[in-house]
């Protein structure tokens, strides 16, 4: 054989020899763990694990039409219809020592967007009265009251928005 037949000789079967390693890395490949658990490639598993649902938001309060919910224990608050949370939790403080936030069933008694409290020298917002001169509106929940609910801005909007004079509201411990 001559030289220049050994080298195509020699270089034929490389690329034979290299076609034959590509099928066979590619046959490989199709066979391969998938990349993720649970993935197409594993006999009697899904292709797409769903999450599970989230559990549903459950308020402590059962009194019959409450709207909104609220735990003096747990400092929050839930909107509610129909027995069911469709806002919240969302962080509440309420009366310090002396001044404490009675529990009960209530009805929002009004709403104003915006009150100045004589009795208090302070500013209300989003206020919503539903024990005599006890109301929730937005003011700094780190700290507690003279006995209103305190809420966040979003908190406070949110629920004045969504009673009305006449709505249930219950506090529980």
């Amino acid at each position: 054989m001559s030289g220049n037949q050994f080298r195509r000789s020699t270089a034929s079967t490389a690329v034979l020899t290299g076609i034959a390693s590509a099928a066979l890395a590619m046959a490989g490949t199709a066979q391969a763990e998938p990349l993720w658990p649970g993935g197409p490639d594993i006999p009697g598993v899904p292709s797409i694990i769903q999450p599970p649902a989230p559990a549903p938001v459950v308020a402590p309060c059962t009194a019959e039409g409450a709207r909104v919910c609220m735990s003096l224990s747990e400092n929050e608050a839930w909107l509610m219809e129909n027995g069911k949370v469709v806002y919240g939790p969302t962080p509440i403080s309420h009366g310090r020592p002396g001044f404490l936030t009675p529990p009960g069933v209530f009805h929002v008694a009004s709403k104003k967007e915006y009150h100045w409290s004589t009795m208090h020298n302070a500013e209300m917002k989003w206020a919503v009265f539903f024990n005599g001169d006890i109301a929730t509106h937005i003011g700094p929940i780190e700290e507690q009251s003279h006995g209103c609910i305190r809420m966040t801005p979003e908190g406070a909007e949110t629920l004045y928005r969504w009673v009305s004079p006449g709505d249930v509201i219950e506090v529980v411990r």
